[in-house]
């Protein structure tokens, strides 16, 4: 058995990256403020210390340091970029979309583009509509691109090093306000597998579906499902492409009753593609499915609005009420403001 310490998941991050340039001299790191004295928040700190050669702080220029990276994994490097908010990767779409999803089909699997793109994502009062965005369902529309989200420090560290190592161009999707989170993390090097997903609780009431912070959410409102009688049963996707739809059917069809909280916006997203995946597999009158995500708006800047915006424990307790057709009496007392405050954590001033 790994010997397994408590770690931060963006220490996580880091070890899984560092574990690989150890291992394959191949690995190159790049990105705005990569070598930077904060490290894209801890996550890359020193690491250009210890490679040199091997980690670039690049120029305000993505789309062009985007293709430069793609031509690094055609000729055999695994580049790993990181963009420190999602939107900045917006302006390489065409690189992303055209290129690195596309050459090994356009070659017959001749050519592959083995790169990571890290995006971080998410809440954060102060980032404002243009920085707070969560957008994995737009690539995850994309044949050839594998994206994953991780939810806590052990699968952080697993996916990041499976996703280096992989033949594929994988999207890293990292949420703001994990980067803080603790869990215990094996110390030696070992990987999570893309496209599975993970069974975090078991149960037979009703199914949770999350991932990334949305899995946090969950695990706050299971603990006071329970208080009410209800067992729910939690799935971390941990994969959003390739999908582990094996488990996602599997779950529905022993509970009959559904719910998935979606990270990013519900409409024409994640949750969208998981209602159809259980609807065209599973045909029983008994099943009951419904959706909840981020709200349809743009990100207000103040605290005071944001919060309001993103779903949280007491909705999903809620939702799950409707599905099971139950009602929850004295449920203000769990109503707890501290998880609305829109602040990663106490020293977090904003906005990055």
């Amino acid at each position: 058995m790994l010997k397994k310490t408590h770690n931060l998941f963006r220490n996580s991050i880091r070890e899984a990256i560092l574990r690989c340039m150890k291992d394959d001299k191949n690995v190159i790191l790049m990105g705005l403020g990569t070598d930077d004295p904060k490290g894209i928040f801890g996550t890359t700190k020193d690491i250009n210390k210890v490679f040199p050669k091997r980690v670039f702080d690049l120029p305000t220029a993505e789309n062009g340091f985007t293709g430069f990276a793609i031509g690094l994994a055609l000729a055999g490097k695994k580049p790993i970029i990181t963009h420190q908010r999602v939107e900045f990767s917006l302006l390489s779409i065409d690189q992303i979309f055209n290129q690195a999803a596309k050459w090994n089909y356009m070659t017959a699997g001749k050519k592959n583009v083995s790169m990571v793109i890290r995006l971080i994502i998410g809440k954060g009062w102060g980032q404002g509509p243009q920085h707070s965005q969560s957008l994995e369902a737009i690539f995850a529309h994309i044949p050839g691109l594998k994206v994953v989200c991780p939810s806590n420090p052990y699968n952080a560290k697993g996916l990041l090093i499976s996703s280096i190592e992989d033949k594929n161009p994988v999207i890293f999707f990292e949420h703001r306000w994990l980067h803080e989170t603790f869990g215990k993390v094996p110390k030696k090097k070992y990987r999570v597998a893309i496209g599975k997903g993970k069974i975090l609780k078991k149960g037979k009431d009703i199914t949770l579906i999350c991932y990334s912070l949305t899995v946090l959410e969950c695990l706050r409102a299971s603990k006071i499902l329970r208080y009410y009688g209800i067992e729910p049963e939690i799935l971390d996707l941990q994969s959003l492409r390739p999908l582990d739809k094996n488990l996602i059917i599997k779950s529905a069809k022993k509970t009959k009753k559904v719910l998935i909280v979606d990270n990013g916006w519900s409409f024409y997203g994640i949750s969208s593609e998981i209602m159809s995946l259980i609807h065209e597999n599973i045909k029983s009158k008994e099943l009951r499915i419904e959706r909840i995500g981020v709200l349809d708006t743009s990100i207000p800047s103040t605290r005071a609005l944001a919060k309001h915006v993103y779903p949280n424990q007491i909705l999903i307790i809620k939702k799950v009420g409707n599905l099971l057709k139950k009602k929850f009496k004295n449920l203000k007392k769990f109503d707890d403001n501290d998880f609305y405050s829109d602040q990663p954590y106490k020293n977090f001033l904003g906005p990055f």
